[in-house]
């Protein structure tokens, strides 16, 4: 009998054992957020600082899932460029995958994808404030195993308007994954360095 699971319950155990996730922690795996990192101009740095005062205003009443949308996500894909080409953005996109052995089936609707017409870019989990990222990893990872695009890398990113994590999945043999550091909204530079990371993956699409 197939079980079918809904992405949003999805835990990593379940990746690993249907689906042979594997993670890893060598640092050369997942080198995109880290290496090669532009500076960031004033106006940018401005700019987010408004978001960060934007955030912490509204912070006062609980911060759900569209509102991190609205005023985190939003800025942060207009200044790393994902409104202009080569990148198209599509919300709520249906994601299904079937375990090897067809016992698993697992469905959902990912927030934000930003693609070209030929690959999948970024993969995008909100979750609303009082969401730790441990909710969202899982769900964001069954999605990046949905790319239909084996042969390229899957970038992801999770957020709760607060903190912040990349991703990164290959699904060649044995799909592996690995994570970033945690950034901070709260931090000094911590949603400079977000933004950095966004811009850093815009160029490896566009070179």
């Amino acid at each position: 009998m197939v079980e079918t699971i809904q992405a949003q319950n999805i835990i990593l155990y379940d990746l690993e054992a249907k689906f042979g996730l594997q993670r890893i922690d060598d640092e050369q795996f997942f080198r995109e957020w880290q290496d090669d990192l532009p500076e960031l101009t004033d106006s940018e740095k401005q700019a987010l600082d408004e978001v960060t005062a934007d955030y912490m205003h509204l912070s006062k009443y609980p911060i759900l899932e569209p509102v991190v949308k609205l005023v985190v996500l939003a800025p942060l894909l207009r200044l790393a460029g994902f409104y202009r080409a080569p990148f198209y953005l599509s919300a709520e996109k249906e994601v299904i995958i079937e375990s090897e052995d067809e016992g698993t089936i697992v469905r959902g609707r990912l927030d934000l994808l930003v693609f070209t017409p030929d690959f999948w870019v970024l993969v995008i989990e909100a979750k609303k404030s009082q969401y730790s990222l441990e909710v969202g990893i899982p769900q964001a990872l069954a999605y990046m195993l949905g790319n239909p695009h084996p042969e390229k890398p899957a970038l992801g990113f999770v957020t709760n308007g607060i903190d912040f994590i990349f991703l990164k999945v290959t699904n060649q043999r044995t799909p592996k994954y690995a994570e970033s550091y945690s950034f901070t909204l709260r931090s000094k530079d911590g949603l400079y360095t977000v933004l950095k990371v966004l811009k850093r993956f815009a160029q490896l699409f566009r070179e």
